[in-house]
């Protein structure tokens, strides 16, 4: 579970703790990351023990949740930041491939999908299978209590959807995602020859 705000009460957060609460009652074991003290990428090591957090978060899940405010038309540098530490490739282990991923955000005005037309094109990027439905939340203040719970809703509605349709599509790719994610140049170059060409100092 990985949101992009680090308000006291960020409403991503409180959306992706309500996902949460779903897929537990779903069967699901749930971790989320808190990007609290993430340093920008490369500015610090990929040793920090923020990154080491997030990528060992990345590559223990079989499928992930993005859940970003959408701020200025777009997700947050938040949110983007946590994506951009995790690498396509960790030596030979890929963190993101093939794994299944839902996108949701939140919004302080009138409903958009800005951000989650974002976040499908990074997970695209990042090589897993994002789930056709998602959620957006438009005036979020108003969707949650004062015990920061979701208030039952047509948006609530659709946030236990996206995260049945997650379980789902987790579970229909389990044992699976390797065999749909095997590629012909990937198994006809190595790893050697993958690193010769990509570090080339003449490019």
């Amino acid at each position: 579970m990985l949101y992009g705000s680090l308000r006291d009460r960020a409403f991503s957060r409180l959306l992706s703790e309500e996902a949460g609460r779903i897929l537990r009652r779903l069967g699901a074991e749930t971790r989320s990351f808190n990007p609290s003290g993430l340093p920008l990428p490369d500015d610090a090591a990929a040793d920090h023990p923020k990154v080491q957090e997030l990528r060992d978060l990345a590559a223990w899940s079989e499928g992930m949740v993005w859940c970003s405010p959408e701020r200025h038309g777009a997700m947050t540098g938040i949110m983007k930041c946590q994506i951009d530490w995790i690498p396509l490739a960790l030596g030979a282990v890929r963190p993101t491939q093939g794994k299944t991923l839902a996108v949701m955000q939140v919004s302080g005005g009138s409903q958009s999908f800005n951000a989650v037309n974002q976040l499908r094109v990074l997970g695209r990027w990042m090589r897993m299978f994002t789930i056709p439905n998602q959620s957006s939340v438009p005036k979020a203040f108003l969707e949650f209590d004062e015990n920061n719970r979701m208030k039952p809703s047509s948006y609530y509605d659709r946030v236990v959807d996206v995260m049945e349709e997650l379980v789902k599509f987790t579970l229909l790719l389990r044992d699976r995602s390797g065999y749909l994610t095997d590629r012909y140049s990937e198994r006809k170059e190595s790893a050697a020859e993958l690193s010769k060409r990509v570090n080339q100092k003449s490019l």
